[in-house]
């Protein structure tokens, strides 16, 4: 187990502090739905081609696994929003954020529900997962968390009263106690294993997908 936490540092924190320019954001439309995603380790402007559907903004943001960084994200995702909402503040926003990018969305909704409405985020292999069922995702691991630092380390399942659902399927970064452990995240492509399409997820979608079963 021992080696097993080593390995999953390293792969949460390969690489240090990493800055970068935000791209400038365009105006976006106030027809429909204001979709907006967060990339995962690597995806600094939320541009990966995994990311399919109507997509409204990426957030751009130094996407390495250091709590720092991904307080960064967590700062744009919420400029980004507040600047939406002012231009149109009837529209829905749904947030859709992928590992690293998940635990960026994460945070901005247990640090914002309390102040934005007509919201919801999807949290796709969320290293911020609580457990149950499962077991908690990688940040909550004890030589880990402190490893990376805050708001990134850690799980916690407190979303307020925005509608949130998190999809984990045999993936340690999700769940540590994944059947896949660490070759099905090295070698065997679990962690991608979701589907990325934005538009297959409701703007009302809450509760979880563990393991190919619905838990409201």
């Amino acid at each position: 187990m021992r080696k097993i936490a080593v390995s999953l540092a390293g792969l949460l924190a390969f690489t240090g502090l990493c800055l970068v320019t935000a791209p400038v954001a365009q105006a976006a439309s106030c027809e429909g739905t204001y979709t907006i995603v967060v990339g995962g380790t690597g995806d600094n402007d939320s541009n990966a081609p995994y990311w399919q559907g109507d997509i409204s903004q990426r957030v751009g943001y130094p996407a390495q696994p250091i709590g720092y960084n991904a307080r960064q994200g967590v700062n744009e995702l919420n400029r980004l929003i507040r600047d939406q909402r002012n231009g149109c503040p009837g529209q829905h926003v749904k947030a859709v954020g992928f590992s690293l990018g998940a635990a960026v969305v994460h945070t901005w909704v247990t640090e914002n529900w309390q102040t934005i409405d007509n919201v919801n985020a999807v949290l796709i292999a969320d290293p911020k997962r609580a457990a149950g069922p499962g077991n908690a995702g990688a940040a909550a691991h004890p030589a880990i968390g402190p490893f990376i630092g805050f708001p990134l380390a850690w799980a916690d399942n407190f979303f307020g009263n925005i509608p949130t659902l998190t999809l984990c399927t045999d993936d340690i970064i999700c769940d540590l106690n994944a059947a896949s452990g660490l070759p099905g995240y090295l070698w065997e492509g679990k962690h991608g294993n979701y589907n990325f399409n934005v538009d297959v997820y409701s703007d009302d979608a809450r509760g979880q997908w563990y393991n190919g079963v619905y838990y409201p």
